[in-house]
């Protein structure tokens, strides 16, 4: 797929046609030639026939992950200097790490948000570009270079075959508090930028002595008489009779993204509490069937009880092995009552916030538990289809079984107003890196205009319905680097699905 326009190429690249068409609506407009790939592999064919300035790379995928791509463009003299951004749901700082360590010149976390992709692909087709005209210049030309170098945003230093400073920009000179006098001519590590990083010194030397390029994610710049170092963005790219380094201060964009951290952690903070409310409003709707559900178990105490009582009076004596009996049924019908209030109990309460690492038949299992008042009460069998899944999830167990729970629901209650009621199913499956689970009904199905806002707030199809549910749940699940769907019951009715990246070893 190939969006036809000039300048710049980028590849975009993701197994999820949802993400793809996130990622080119983002960037038409942009004055990018989009490129695009569902698989690795289809990524290094393309790369390799059209050698992009910038990849937007996919970490999980089915085959050859990111990660595999990224080291296999690296590995290329052909393709070795294509920009890599990685875009994955792992968020732990090791998977950043290795992401970096292999070549890439950035990492985005999903779910991305548009307007930082944008910025973040401006910049390093920007850095992409400066190094490619810096690579192509002729040594005859530095004077006439450096008046265009004072000019841009980044840093920039020349070095010549010895690695000594042959050339410097006023950016670069403000930033690391030299004076140019003292700077021109001599070995660019003795002036010790980058003395706290051995990578990044060995890098460089490897820039001037071997022609390798330098990608570097953030680095501290250690300036003159300072003790303080400045995070930048670092590379370098050969040129004949040496190489050149280019650096952009971070500081400020290190800062947008601390405030933008702040703003996510209040958004979820809202999602939290607006899937709170949601858990709390499903309690209230199903008090009626667990009141009907508890009063049975307690009704059969009281019954017991007064035998017992009877036969603690009878005129024969005590007969132990029938007041043993009836305790334990007691007893069997006492747990009964507490389970379904403990059940109910979890449901409502407020998730501690950790994510664990859980079982998806087991979790379901739970919820089937759950679900069991409105089944008995809308006289609809709930059929629940446990497939084997060789890995867990990573995720807030409240909250997916609050998903499950609403979808369920929604299933019951759309097939009870069928006269042919066929219950509904509840499915576990694993397919490559996803594991997931399917609610399906045989329900009048949705209305095509319900179809088209379907996850929009406030957007319901039940009478007096608050319409934030399909909402909340798909909050909830992209929140877990999922994803939601819907598709029509060919058979009439309506199949939700929800899937999660799986959790590796």
């Amino acid at each position: 797929m190939i969006a036809e326009r000039g300048g710049e190429q980028v590849l975009l690249v993701d197994d999820n046609p949802t993400n793809l068409q996130v990622l080119f609506k983002t960037l038409e407009g942009s004055g990018y030639r989009l490129l695009a790939a569902r698989d690795g592999e289809a990524a290094l064919k393309i790369a390799r026939k059209a050698k992009p300035s910038l990849i937007l790379l996919d970490v999980m995928m089915p085959g050859i992950d990111g990660f595999q791509v990224c080291e296999a463009l690296k590995g290329d003299p052909e393709t070795e200097d294509i920009a890599i951004i990685f875009l994955s749901a792992l968020t732990d700082s090791q998977s950043k790490v290795h992401g970096l360590a292999l070549g890439g010149v950035d990492y985005i976390a999903k779910p991305f948000q548009s307007d930082e992709v944008l910025a973040r692909v401006r910049t390093h087709i920007k850095i992409h570009r400066l190094e490619r005209a810096l690579a192509a210049r002729n040594v005859e030309l530095e004077d006439e270079n450096l008046s265009i170098l004072n000019a841009v945003e980044e840093g920039i230093i020349g070095l010549d075959e010895e690695g000594r400073v042959s050339s410097i920009n006023r950016q670069a000179l403000a930033l690391i508090a030299w004076p140019e006098s003292d700077v021109l001519g001599e070995p660019l590590k003795s002036l010790n930028l980058f003395a706290a990083s051995e990578p990044v010194s060995a890098g460089i030397e490897a820039l001037i002595n071997e022609g390798v390029p330098l990608r570097r994610g953030f680095v501290d710049l250690h300036p003159r008489h300072s003790s303080k170092p400045i995070p930048v963005s670092l590379s370098g790219a050969p040129r004949q009779g040496g190489a050149v380094l280019v650096w952009r201060d971070v500081r400020e964009w290190l800062s947008s993204q601390e405030a933008l951290r702040t703003a996510r952690e209040e958004l979820e903070s809202q999602r939290q509490h607006l899937a709170h409310i949601e858990r709390l409003s499903t309690g209230g709707e199903m008090a009626a069937g667990i009141a009907h559900e508890v009063n049975q178990p307690l009704t059969a105490v009281v019954n017991y009880a007064r035998v017992c009582q009877r036969l603690l009076t009878a005129p024969a004596g005590l007969d132990t092995a029938k007041i043993h009996d009836v305790l334990e049924k007691i007893t069997t019908q006492a747990e009964r009552a507490s389970a379904v209030i403990q059940r109910m109990r979890t449901f409502v309460k407020k998730p501690v916030g950790g994510r664990q690492i859980l079982n998806v038949n087991e979790l379901l299992a739970e919820v089937v538990a759950l679900a069991e008042v409105d089944s008995r009460t809308h006289g609809v069998e709930i059929h629940f289809s446990s497939q084997s899944i060789s890995h867990p999830i990573q995720a807030d167990e409240v909250q997916i079984q609050q998903v499950a729970l609403n979808l369920l629901r929604n299933a019951i209650e759309a097939s009870a107003a069928n006269e042919s009621i066929k219950g509904v199913r509840l499915d576990t499956f694993e397919s490559g890196v996803l594991v997931g689970f399917s609610v399906t009904d045989w329900g009048k199905g949705l209305d095509p205009e319900i179809e088209k806002q379907l996850f929009a707030p406030f957007v319901s199809s039940k009478e007096g319905g608050m319409g934030i549910g399909l909402s909340v749940s798909q909050s909830i699940i992209q929140a877990h680097g999922g994803d939601i769907s819907y598709r029509a019951n060919p058979e009439g009715g309506a199949i939700f699905t929800c899937e999660f990246p799986a959790h590796q070893d």
